[in-house]
């Protein structure tokens, strides 16, 4: 089974991921498709991409939600319902898996398919869509992976948008005399096994799905999105803090003390608003040569 995410971790970044993602890059993917689209978003957690990049889109529009944990996918209907309710918009249920979100523009219909992304594409509905997205997916996933995936996108002349892959620039402040012993524990974590049939890409993600799509000629656009966060959120400041130090200590046993006392330091940084983090991330959009 792949690799999956607490769901308060993911209530937890969702507004970094949304003031983070390219807003270039989603018009673009907006501009591409047709009238009313239908996009599969894999991984999809919590449903924060689509509660982001549905607004982009601007018209009535088709999701499929796919995500290994059928509890996070539950709480995304229960999420966006709540959400769509807050802002004045109604939700219904035309049928017992299906929500209409009724949005000013049109209507956003929500589907969810519980599936085990190590078997993808294999296993998706790539048929019956008109893209492919995905939010902090693909730096967990192999060569491989990328490679059948954009066969597969490549054979349905589908876009594939892949927002929020990391580039391996971390950057906390104020600095720590321990930092270069968690980055380099935490880089070994990045690439290990994440049960994507193989050594998970990492920072080596945008350029591996620039290379599988621009072989396939599909054209391929960037944009920056790292994380910035600044020293008024110490709860996501910690939270970054404790994954590095965790992910640190599984490959740096022998130097356990010297992470351990990272952490507590970040953590009291934090507590003080001290602590400033910035994660480097680059969203990419993949999109099919004309016919």
């Amino acid at each position: 089974m792949a690799e999956s995410f607490d769901g308060d971790w993911l209530d937890l970044r969702e507004p970094h991921d949304a003031a983070a993602r390219s807003i270039g890059l989603a018009l673009h993917l907006a501009a591409a498709l047709p009238a009313r689209p239908r996009l599969l978003d894999l991984g999809a957690g919590t449903g924060s991409l689509l509660r982001w990049l549905g607004h982009f889109i601007e018209r009535p529009q088709a999701w499929t939600l796919v995500d290994a944990d059928a509890a996070l996918l539950e709480r995304a209907f229960e999420t966006i319902a709540e959400r769509a309710g807050a802002v004045g918009w109604t939700a219904t249920w035309p049928a017992r898996r299906t929500l209409l979100v009724h949005a000013p523009t049109g209507a956003w219909r929500i589907e969810g398919l519980v599936a085990d992304l190590a078997e993808a594409p294999d296993n998706l509905p790539l048929g019956r869509v008109d893209a492919v997205v995905n939010t902090a997916l693909c730096d967990l996933v192999s060569r491989d992976w990328i490679e059948r995936m954009a066969a597969a996108c490549a054979a349905r002349r589908l876009p594939f948008y892949a927002a929020l892959n990391v580039t391996g620039r971390e950057h906390f402040a104020p600095p720590h005399r321990a930092d270069a012993l968690v980055m380099r524990g935490f880089r070994r974590d990045q690439r290990r096994d994440k049960g994507f049939g193989g050594i998970a890409l990492g920072p080596a993600a945008p350029a591996a799905i620039a290379e599988a799509f621009a072989a396939r000629g599909f054209t391929v656009l960037r944009g920056p999105s790292d994380w910035l966060v600044d020293r008024r959120d110490s709860a996501f400041a910690a939270a970054i803090a404790d994954g590095h130090g965790a992910a640190a200590l599984a490959w740096e046993r022998r130097q356990a003390s010297a992470i351990e006392d990272w952490i507590a330091a970040r953590r009291a940084q934090a507590a003080r608003g001290r602590l400033s983090v910035r994660i480097g991330h680059l969203d990419l959009l993949a999109l099919p040569p004309p016919e």
